[in-house]
């Protein structure tokens, strides 16, 4: 039988048949489970037998594995893991599969939460890490040592939209004996699917696309069967699940992800190409433009451009405040994915852990706005930021 479209997957895949007939996956509010003997629960707690055990156990409740099949499903993987946060589920990637004495290549433009744990977290557990211009094949070559274990990667990036070609870095750290690990973020699995491109973990903040609503944290952590034991051995040992009402808000959100996502790309590309004709702002960073330096290999390693762009204002700091003052639609909020539109300051909000002078030499600038385009009507969230353009000058 043909294999059913991603969108048809987003809705049914993982919810199957329930034994008391519900349509709708159902929350299952329980922190422990009963056996109906003692030869059961050895049985299950060996697992020599599927099932239950406790909630902070993978597959923790038959709502986060509705979710963890389905999300396996979506990323083409053999298996998933949920977690309380997309942090959580990539420190769990790390730690899992590295220890004292290892090294790892991170892409060097990265969300800052990341470059948090990579710069504070790692270093304290004997682990190197480095960073390299991932969108440079050879600047990642050039960063191989005989210790590295992992490279890290998120594409596109946080937050100037950099695109990496994963097959090649993937092929480079394959041929080194290194994991490629690929933060899919900013596309979501119905853009971009690493692990057909050659990835070994795909990791995702469930708070974003696959939520989509700014209502839950979570995140996913998706590999090969055979990757995904530590995983979930650091998984149990530090703690980190998702909440059972959490994973039933990434199941209605995910019924839509082939919806939304057609939205947000739609309304990104025409939010980008109104700013790049603005006379304020000095550069748009959008994959989708035929101006972006990654444009055509966005266009080959992905479905659609995706619903995130940057942009440089001109007066740096000082006129990214008026514009956001003068702001009536958009929101002024970190995160991203949701169904209205966000927009933020990296250098100060996202971004403010980077000393300044990496931030800079990164091309994260006082000017830089990032906007988390919503599914609005387009001209509407246009007209808001032309007035609050305007208020600039």
């Amino acid at each position: 039988m043909r294999r059913h479209g991603f969108g048809t997957r987003c809705v049914h895949s993982g919810e199957g048949e329930n034994p008391f007939g519900v349509h709708a996956t159902p929350i299952y509010q329980t922190s422990s489970y009963a056996f109906s003997d003692a030869e059961q629960a050895e049985a299950v707690f060996s697992g020599r037998a599927p099932g239950y055990v406790y909630a902070r156990s993978p597959p923790h409740t038959p709502t986060h594995k509705a979710l963890t099949d389905k999300m396996a499903s979506l990323e083409g993987s053999e298996s998933a893991l949920a977690f309380s946060s997309g942090m959580a589920a990539l420190a769990a990637v790390v730690l899992g599969h590295m220890g004292n004495g290892d090294h790892l290549i991170s892409t060097d433009v990265i969300y800052g939460g990341t470059y948090g744990l990579l710069q504070n977290v790692l270093p304290r557990y004997g682990i190197e890490v480095s960073f390299a211009d991932s969108t440079d094949p050879e600047a990642v070559s050039a960063a191989i040592r005989g210790n590295t274990r992992m490279i890290l990667l998120e594409s596109p990036s946080n937050p100037i939209l950099g695109v990496t070609d994963i097959a090649e870095i993937a092929g480079i750290a394959r041929d080194n004996g290194a994991l490629t690990v690929v933060d899919n973020t900013f596309a979501s699995p119905c853009l971009q699917r690493p692990l057909e491109l050659g990835a070994d973990v795909v990791v995702e903040s469930c708070t974003k696309y696959i939520g989509g609503h700014s209502d839950l944290l979570g995140g996913i952590a998706a590999c090969k069967a055979e990757l995904v034991k530590p995983i979930r051995r650091l998984a149990v040992s530090m703690g980190g699940t998702m909440g059972t009402a959490e994973a039933w808000l990434c199941l209605r959100g995910l019924k839509t992800l082939h919806l939304r996502m057609e939205r947000h790309c739609s309304n990104a590309l025409a939010l980008a190409r109104f700013l790049e004709d603005h006379p304020l702002v000095e550069k748009v960073m959008y994959p989708g433009l035929k101006s972006h330096p990654q444009h055509e290999l966005a266009a080959r390693q992905m479905a659609g451009p995706g619903g995130m762009l940057s942009f440089q204002l001109s007066g740096g700091r000082q006129a990214v405040r008026r514009m956001f003052g003068a702001l009536h639609l958009c929101a002024i909020a970190v995160s991203l994915g949701a169904v209205d539109t966000l927009i933020e300051h990296p250098a100060s909000m996202t971004h403010a852990v980077m000393p300044k002078p990496l931030r800079l030499s990164l091309g994260i600038s006082d000017g830089l706005v990032r906007i988390s385009a919503g599914i609005e009507d387009a001209l509407d969230i246009q007209e808001d930021l032309r007035q609050a353009l305007n208020a600039v000058s």
